[in-house]
């Protein structure tokens, strides 16, 4: 089952937030129990309390400024205080906020180069280790010299940046994350690659410098001595590579696990136009990454990249700064390691033919039977998030709900898993997406065929809820999804049956729609999940008959009302060979029918809408003159009930006019042009030859 909502559905309601004259609100940060989320946006920072899950209360500290000022960095530097750094108009200030004083900046802002972009538009990281500042961005106002930097050294350290000269070539960073247990820092981005060909080829990589790193003594003074990068690899078998990465979503275990559980999640893309609006996530293991920082690396000689012949080498290693300096020189030398990193099971565990992801973020949960799954959130360029689980079969989408409709250049999302909530920001506004909404599912085979590890079929109360917030007798089926077994004896579902043939559906009222004979009827019916199929069932006869019954572009039944199609129809959903009647209708004649003139020739069309607690549907009803015979009523009905639904179509019959008159009058031009050339040519003077027999006196000389 995958369940879609676009924005402002009532099926999914979302909390967003947004205030007027602010902008830009996608630098967002999260305290560590989950209650406030601080917001950098232009000219402005917000704290948001999210710590009610139907109310958002907001304090700001406005940057009062004359120059644009986009906060690009927001992170904590301290238990008391937070660091921001912004563009101030292409000219990046940085400053320090008081948490618990958030009304008022503490310090201006002060001019700083390397900790934020020059562009707001530009990409950018940064992560804070013990205290200390990592970035990667930009340092020059056209935004074309990278580098990777520590900021706000402690300890009488000096700030550490590379030698942007060779080491970094056009990147586009990501993002960042630490590794506690060896005091590494790793920035993802995408650059140019070491190969060169008549494009420009792209490669992404993952980067790594020591935190305690200080620079050498003679060589590489206050450059990392510890800087290596590797390429991650996010290829399908047999296809060309997903070679740009978009985004890296860091899962950390709980305390007291090893760091060699950490993953990264990554979104890619693709550079060639044949995989312009696909993309892949693929899960990269810290361990493989260490793995290929501890092997060999290679040298650029004779203007190519080849593998070192002296494999054993201190390259990639912390603890340099007494080294020597022809160990520095092999270091600033060769800093890319020979291997690539590949993910785990060797291949992308999602691609996607037809969206294209820039987001993601993960979790793991523990459904009902004890199996730990993983959940993703992805947003597609089109504004939609998509809910994704990993299965053993292959991932499935749970559902996909629509955050925003205007495309965005900037955008962000962070997960809360303590609120079991997901923050996306954009330029529009911040909106926050409960993880799970398993009260939306209305059955029990609505709830099992969702697939969603989070919800389970709670019998004792008759609802879908919460795995963790229920007991260990929750129904559910994530592998399969057999809903007609894992939901047999279901409180809240009765069986109906049509036909001799039995269904289990909701304990649903039928809508009772009420119609005069010879009016056509349109009933319809939604489908509680885009992979099931709508069919209808009539109590008087199955399968419907073909030339009287038919089905319109929406899957509604359309028929004529006559003394035989009056009664009750069931519209059934048929997803995975389980069948649920989703809706049920009751086709009634009037009370009090009008007069109908049968030498009429009138058509119109009528609106009935019948509301019920849970949605709202729609009978459409036609007036048809009685002389017409069964055929024809129903050859009319098909075209009026098409031409009704091609009402919203646009039209493009003046243009063909206009068009048309256009050719005519040009074809008229240009016959008339013809016709005058042909003209005159006739009008020119030819000379006259002398008849013969002419008086030839006339001719001679005068003498």
């Amino acid at each position: 089952s995958m369940c879609s909502f676009s924005c402002e559905s009532p099926g999914r309601p979302l909390l967003f937030f947004s205030k007027p004259g602010i902008k830009h609100t996608t630098t967002m940060l999260l305290s560590d129990d989950g209650c406030t989320l601080f917001i950098g946006a232009q000219d402005v920072l917000l704290s948001l309390d999210v710590s009610q899950p139907n109310g958002v209360t907001d304090r700001q500290c406005l940057l009062d400024y004359n120059c644009p000022n986009f906060v690009r960095v927001l992170l904590p530097i301290n238990s008391t205080h937070l660091y921001a750094c912004g563009t101030f108009a292409y000219n990046p200030h940085d400053s320090y906020i008081v948490r618990l004083q958030f009304s008022s900046c503490l310090m201006p802002f002060i001019g700083q180069i390397g900790r934020c972009p020059f562009n707001p538009y530009q990409r950018n990281t940064a992560i804070v280790v013990g205290g200390e500042l990592f970035t990667g961005t930009t340092h020059d106002f056209l935004g074309r010299t990278p580098i990777i930097s520590r900021h706000l050294s402690k300890d009488g350290r000096p700030d550490v940046s590379q030698d942007t000269s060779v080491t970094l070539d056009d990147p586009i960073f990501v993002s960042s994350a630490s590794d506690p247990s060896e005091g590494k820092v790793y920035f993802f981005f995408s650059e140019a690659s070491e190969h060169r060909f008549l494009d420009d080829f792209r490669v992404s990589r993952v980067a790594q410098v020591c935190k305690d790193d200080i620079g050498g003594k003679r060589i590489l003074q206050k450059r990392w001595t510890s800087f290596a990068k590797a390429e991650l690899l996010c290829k399908p078998p047999k296809e060309l590579p997903f070679n740009i990465i978009e985004d890296v979503f860091t899962f950390a275990p709980s305390e007291g696990d090893s760091t060699q559980d950490i993953f990264f999640y990554g979104v890619f893309t693709s550079q060639w136009a044949l995989a312009s609006g696909q993309s892949a996530v693929c899960i990269f293991h810290l361990r493989d990454i260490k793995d290929v920082f501890t092997g060999n690396y290679k040298i650029f000689k004779e203007n190519q990249w080849s593998d070192r012949i002296d494999k054993k080498s201190n390259i990639g290693k912390c603890g340099l700064d007494n080294a020597s300096d022809t160990t520095l020189m092999a270091v600033r030398e060769s800093f890319l390691a020979s291997r690539s990193v590949r993910p785990r099971g060797g291949v992308p565990v999602i691609i996607s033919p037809n969206q294209r992801y820039s987001r993601v973020a993960a979790l793991q949960t523990q459904a009902a039977n004890g199996q730990v799954y993983n959940i993703l959130f992805l947003l597609s360029e089109s504004g939609f998030l998509h809910k994704v689980v990993l299965l053993e079969k292959g991932p499935h989408i749970i559902e996909e709900v629509q955050v925003f409709r205007q495309p965005q250049l900037v955008k962000n999302i962070i997960l809360s898993n303590s609120k079991g909530v997901l923050f996306v920001g954009t330029s529009e506004g911040v909106t926050q997406v409960p993880v799970s909404q398993c009260n939306s599912y209305k059955s029990c085979a609505q709830c099992v065929l969702a697939r969603d590890p989070l919800c389970g079929w709670d019998p004792a109360s008759g609802r879908c809820a919460r795995v963790s917030a229920t007991s260990d007798s929750v129904w559910q089926d994530v592998e399969h999804g057999t809903a007609e077994k894992t939901c047999q004896g279901s409180l809240p579902v009765a069986p109906r049956c049509v036909t001799h043939k039995c269904f289990y559906a909701l304990i649903l009222s039928p809508v009772e729609v009420y119609t005069d004979l010879n009016e056509v009827v349109k009933l319809k019916c939604s489908k509680t999940s885009n992979l099931a199929t709508l069919y209808w069932k009539s109590s008087k006869a199955s399968p419907l008959p073909k030339h009287l019954f038919f089905t319109s572009r929406d899957e509604g039944l359309v028929f004529l009302a006559t003394p035989d199609t009056l009664g009750i129809y069931h519209c059934v959903s048929v997803e995975q060979g389980y069948e649920e009647i989703a809706t049920i209708y009751y086709v009634r004649q009037r009370v009090s029918p009008r007069i109908i003139d049968t030498q009429s020739a009138e058509v119109r069309t009528t609106t009935t809408i019948q509301r019920t607690t849970e949605a709202k549907d729609q009978m459409t009803t036609i007036k048809i003159s009685q002389s017409s015979d069964t055929q024809t009523i129903t050859e009319n009905l098909e075209d009026m009930v098409n031409r009704s639904e091609a009402q919203t179509a646009k039209s493009y019959h003046s243009e063909l006019v206009a068009v048309s008159f256009l050719l005519s009058l040009c074809v008229c031009l240009l016959g008339l042009g013809l016709f005058w050339w042909s003209q005159q040519g006739k009008w020119k003077c030819v000379p006259q030859d002398i008849p013969e027999g002419a008086n030839s006196a006339e001719n001679e000389p005068m003498k």
